[in-house]
């Protein structure tokens, strides 16, 4: 089961939209979602349920492959505990020490560092278009996730609920800079499912200690439709298109797309929960849809 061809299909990039629209959808509904329920028996839901509707997908397309899961198993079981449960679990037991505005500013950050991780480790080309596009982009997101405010940035303080969100970020980095080379030879959407449903285990476990099973057939219709959403677009979509994008055009490409995530996820705040938002957002949403057109023109046009 090879991957594709090195020279990436030319439609990826406009279908790694999708991906931000997906996940800041996703992180929206998840902070309703997450008020019903304890976060680690949300995110068990979520990536157990898409991963059994996963594996129908890959039984139906007869994509099993023994003889590669032996070879890859290792990776595979590597990027299911740090892109699934790692991230996963770290980032909301993050959220119960510290702000949503400081695990957002340490998360916005993953960006660069895969990218730099994928110049020094992954020999990526780096340029300066990309140089510009990553500081266009998370400047844009501290502008967007801060509201602007001066004020927010010279207040916020750091404690342990911020050195768990700096393990998650490591985790997504982690995660980013070796899912390609895991696929060498396993496809996104195996991978995805293998990953989905490992991860979900660990979570599964994890979220024994944290309790709160006992609330989920209490969960509201709109709980559960916020997860119907999360389980089909934002993990088994979302993540099927983001390792697609990994394979097809490298960790860094890919991971610029994620700076996007912030505005979809305000977008989604602003239309479903009448959230208010500041002309310093629409500025900082400018400055990160600059950012992922600079490093994404030109690239289209001569794949």
């Amino acid at each position: 089961m090879k991957s594709s061809s090195s020279k990436p299909w030319k439609g990826i990039y406009w279908l790694m939209l999708a991906v931000p629209l997906f996940w800041g959808g996703s992180f929206s509904m998840a902070e309703h979602v997450v008020s019903e329920i304890p976060p680690l028996v949300a995110a068990t839901l979520r990536f157990a349920l898409a991963g059994l509707l996963l594996m129908l997908v890959v039984t139906l397309k007869s994509e099993w492959s023994i003889s590669v899961l032996k070879r890859r198993w290792k990776g595979l079981l590597f990027v299911s505990l740090t892109g699934i449960f790692g991230y996963n679990a770290l980032f909301f037991l993050g959220l119960n020490y510290t702000s949503a505005i400081n695990g957002s500013l340490i998360i916005a950050t993953m960006p660069v560092f895969v990218t730099v991780g994928a110049v020094f480790f992954l020999k990526e080309a780096w340029s300066g278009r990309t140089g510009l596009s990553l500081v266009l982009s998370l400047v844009g997101v501290v502008v967007v996730i801060t509201k602007g405010s001066f004020h927010t940035m010279s207040t916020l303080s750091f404690n342990t609920g911020d050195i768990l969100f700096f393990a998650a970020l490591a985790c997504g980095v982690m995660y980013g800079l070796l899912g390609k080379a895991v696929m060498k030879e396993v496809s996104p959407l195996l991978a995805t499912t293998l990953m989905t449903l490992i991860g979900s285990v660990f979570l599964g476990g994890s979220s024994l200690v944290e309790g709160g099973w006992g609330k989920v057939p209490y969960l509201s219709y709109q709980g559960w439709l916020e997860m119907v959403y999360m389980v089909l677009f934002g993990t088994l979509v979302g993540y099927v298109i983001f390792n697609k994008g990994v394979e097809q055009i490298g960790a860094s490409r890919a991971s610029i797309y994620l700076n996007l995530t912030p505005i979809v996820t305000t977008l989604f705040s602003v239309v479903l929960y009448d959230t208010m938002m500041t002309w310093q957002q629409v500025l900082g949403m400018a400055m990160v849809l600059a950012g992922v057109g600079l490093a994404t023109i030109g690239r289209v046009e001569r794949s």
